[in-house]
């Protein structure tokens, strides 16, 4: 599904990341982990094209992205959220998730932003499927209230639904759960679980290992750039090079 061989990624004389390698398989949901500066989301960058790599590449569904634009990446089955929220505060709910796919399938957005007034009329069928989303990250009562009005957690939400409007196969999220009160973090790991029933492939950045233990098939540790550790959660858990890396020095 998602194949990341080798990259390694220079700025200046500083390397980010060091020879990164591992896979994302069908249905699988793979937490990305490590202290913060270990290079999660500059990795990331490079796999949606944000960043070139210095070395290696990324392939995805058979096929190499590398070198590709971001909106051409998201053509390809990858979505993504991001650590800061990224909205149309004056759109409603609704507005931007319709905005988002045609901007993100490579329309000005300006054009996009002038279609939404015959939306209704050209393209039910986006409409639709949009409501549709926001019933998954239950937010189908707030569709026309403008995403500013929105609380940080139904922002984040809103953020899921829209990564999800070009129907990806594999879901990139940046610390979902992050700064969100326990019934929005929920609903978040409730979203997860229901994208894994239907067939989609889940990378997601956390740091809570409560999380990590409850929707991760298998974990990948970066410290400093480097991968030290892949396995299951509790392989993880008692990883000594994992530990060290949080706890600092293991006492033997």
């Amino acid at each position: 599904m998602l194949n990341v061989r080798g990259i390694s990624k220079d700025f200046g004389g500083l390397k980010a990341l060091n020879n990164v390698s591992f896979e994302v398989g069908e249905r699988e949901v793979v937490g990305l982990i490590g202290p913060n500066g270990s290079g999660k989301t500059t990795l990331f960058e490079i796999i949606n094209g944000f960043y070139l790599p210095s070395h290696g590449s990324v392939e995805c569904c058979g096929q190499r992205i590398t070198g590709l634009l971001p909106h051409e990446i998201a053509r390809r089955g990858i979505g993504r959220t991001f650590q800061i929220v990224r909205l149309f505060p004056k759109l409603t709910v609704l507005e931007n998730l319709l905005v988002a796919e045609q901007h993100l399938k490579g329309e000005l957005l300006l054009h996009a932003l002038l279609k939404l007034r015959h939306v209704e009329a050209e393209d039910r069928a986006n409409k639709e499927k949009a409501l549709k989303l926001l019933e998954l990250v239950e937010l189908g009562h707030k569709k026309n209230e403008l995403a500013e009005n929105l609380s940080y957690g139904q922002q984040k939400l809103l953020e899921i639904a829209r990564a999800l409007a070009l129907e990806p196969r594999i879901l990139l999220l940046d610390e979902p759960d992050a700064g969100l009160n326990p019934t929005i973090a929920r609903k978040v790991f409730n979203v997860v679980k229901e994208l894994k029933k239907e067939g989609k492939s889940v990378l997601m950045i956390e740091h809570d290992m409560e999380t990590v233990m409850g929707l991760c098939d298998r974990v990948v540790v970066l410290d400093f750039g480097e991968k030290i550790a892949e396995g299951t959660p509790k392989e993880i858990q008692a990883n000594e090079k994992v530990l060290e890396a949080y706890l600092g020095k293991v006492k033997k």
